[in-house]
Parts: structure tokens; sequence; C-alpha cells
């Protein structure tokens, strides 16, 4: 009995143990899509890793261990689609044309996402009306300023929905998926209030412990903080530090070549740059390129005169980790003092904001 006891419970232990490991299975069936693949990427500790899926006659199946609900993106080749990954057969149904209208079912949590995205569809309905004729306007200041406000309160809008189904829902992990979102580029004060309405045990999930970290990193770069120094290369490889231009209101601003929404808004800081350099004002860039000859074409083409810095390390920059930077363009007011005033100014609000200070 000693003897075989031992090999009993290793036997138990094997079987049990697999078994028990908690399994999702994605399972798709998509008319028109082609043979090729598509990619899973799941969020593993504070990165992310992607899985490659064969796709044969619109038809792909996946199967992978998770250990909590969790948002994921299957990547095609037109688009990505989010989904809510939990213990569950998940199943996806619908055409390669209209991959926004798949048929999801099988995850409770994706469930709770979708019945969300509908309480916003009025909201989305009107954002989608707004930018219809965007390129007809977008040369004439007077109707973009009104389209600014407008999506402005769209936006108030949307916050005010997301921010009440946090508090509502403290449990859910579509809860802590939309604070996650929010912190990708929102401000600290509002984000750490939230975050602290969530229940311990999704604060403690693998989504919101990276959520707490992000909040973490946030708050070294909120408004009435002091600017984080740095130092960086310009574009003659000269290194110049941001507390050089202590004593005047700087626009830091981090952008890069490759970002059609940075270009986008390159004149409109390039009629503040000279509408205020001569009160006290300047501008400093910092590009997120990792290619120096384009960064350079793109300050020639963009005619922008102000400082440009960079380290051409992409996102991977060191002053962006620093300032929390995960989408651009993104920027930073500084006082005279050193201190972070206002962040993220963009369009009329970047000309409003510096007309009460300067003017």
């Amino acid at each position: 009995m000693k003897r075989t006891l031992p090999c009993l419970l290793a036997a138990a232990l094997y079987a049990c143990g697999p078994a028990n490991k908690p399994q999702a299975t994605i399972t798709a069936e998509i008319t028109g899509l082609k043979d090729s693949v598509v990619y899973l990427s799941l969020p593993v500790g504070d990165s992310s890793k992607t899985d490659t899926v064969p796709v044969k006659d619109g038809k792909f199946t996946w199967t992978g261990e998770v250990t909590e609900p969790q948002k994921v993106y299957l990547m095609f080749p037109t688009r990505y689609v989010e989904l809510f990954l939990e213990k569950a057969d998940i199943h996806l149904a619908g055409h390669a044309d209209s991959l926004t209208d798949l048929r999801i079912t099988g995850s409770a949590s994706q469930d709770e996402y979708i019945a969300f995205r509908k309480s916003l569809k009025s909201i989305t309905d009107q954002e989608e009306k707004l930018y219809e004729n965007y390129n007809e306007i977008k040369d004439n200041d007077s109707a973009m300023a009104v389209l600014e406000a407008k999506a402005g309160e769209l936006r108030t809008q949307r916050r005010g929905i997301t921010m009440r189904y946090i508090g509502d829902h403290p449990k859910s992990p579509v809860s802590v998926s939309l604070l996650a979102d929010m912190a990708v580029m929102g401000e600290y004060k509002k984000l750490d209030s939230l975050y602290k309405l969530l229940d311990p045990a999704a604060q403690k999930t693998g989504t919101g412990t990276r959520l707490g970290a992000r909040i973490a990193v946030l708050k070294k770069s909120a408004v009435g903080e002091p600017m984080i120094d740095f130092t960086l290369p310009d574009v003659s490889g000269k290194d110049v530090k941001l507390s050089d231009f202590k004593g005047k209101y700087v626009l830091l601003d981090f952008w890069a070549s490759w970002c059609g929404p940075c270009r986008a808004e390159n004149p409109n800081v390039l009629k503040a740059f000279n509408q205020y350099k001569d009160k006290n004002f300047t501008v400093v860039g910092v590009s997120l390129d990792d290619d120096g000859d384009k960064w350079k074409k793109a300050i020639a083409e963009d005619g922008m005169p102000w400082i440009q810095l960079s380290d051409l390390k992409g996102f991977r920059n060191v002053v962006a980790k620093e300032y929390g930077i995960q989408a651009i363009p993104s920027t930073f007011l500084v006082s005279p003092e050193g201190i972070i005033v206002e962040k993220d100014l963009r369009g009329a609000a970047l000309h409003k904001k510096l007309a009460e200070l300067l003017n």
C-alpha cells in the first residue's frame, strides 16, 4: 500500500490538473473570409502576446487558457474586432464585408459589453453625422470651432454614461476594461476616483492590476504636478533640456510623422505659436518616430519652427514612458514655474486657454 499510494496520488493530480485549467474556445464561421490567418492579441502581464490562427473556408478555431474575463482583439486583414474572452465556448458568425456586425455569442461579458455599447448608440450616431462634412469645413476656423464644441459635448455625454456604468457595476470586467480605455489619455484625479469605486476583487484582476499601475504613472504627469524634466537630442543631435525653457509657457507636444491626427493638428499649433511666440510662449515637440529622415521631412513639410526633440525609439521613447503617453497627439501646457496647467489642448481649446493666460 505504501508503494502504490504515491502513484495513485500522482495519477489523480495529473488527471485533475489539466482538466481544471480554465479553457476558452473561439469558433468562427465567416462567409467571404479568405484562406489566410487572423491574429488574436491577448494581454499577458504588462505586455501582450499574439497568437496566429489559420483560416480555412471562412472558418477558424482557437483554444487557450484564461484566468479571468478580459477584452482581447481579433485582427482580420481589413480591421480588428473587440471581444470579451472568458471560460466559455464563444461563437462568431457573419460576413467578411461587415465585420462590425459579427454575431458573437457564448460570452456573458461580451453580452454585457454589447448592451453597454447599445446604450451609447444615440451618441455614436450623432458623432458619425457630425463628421460627415469634415473635409468640406476643415479649413474653415469658425465651422471647425462649432464642430469641436459639439464633439466635445458628445464626448462629455459619452464619458458621463461610462462613468455611471462603472459606478453601477463595480464588479464587472466590462467596467474595468472601460476604465482602462479611459486611462489611455485620461486625467489622473478622475481616473483615480473611478478606480476606487471598483470592487477590490476587480482591482486585483490582471486588467485591474495593470490599470492601477497605469494610474500611478499618470499621477506623476497630472495637472498641478511639476513637469518631469528630461534631456533629448534635437534634429542636429544637440542635447536639449525641458527645464531650459523655464520662465515661459511651454506646450510640450508629443507627436510623430506617421500620426495622421498629429499632422492634422500641426497647423493649429503653428497658428498658436505664431500668435503667442512673442508673449512668453513656445512649443517643444517630442517625436515618437523611429526614422530620422521621415521625422525631419515631416518637420519641413508642416513648417514647424519650434524646437523638435527625439531619441528615435518610437513608443519606447523614455520621455513618453515617464509622461505616460499611450496615444498621440498628446500635449502638456507647462507654466513658467514648471507646473503642468493643462493637458491635451487641441483646436479652438488651445487658443482659448492661451488667450486666457497671455492676452
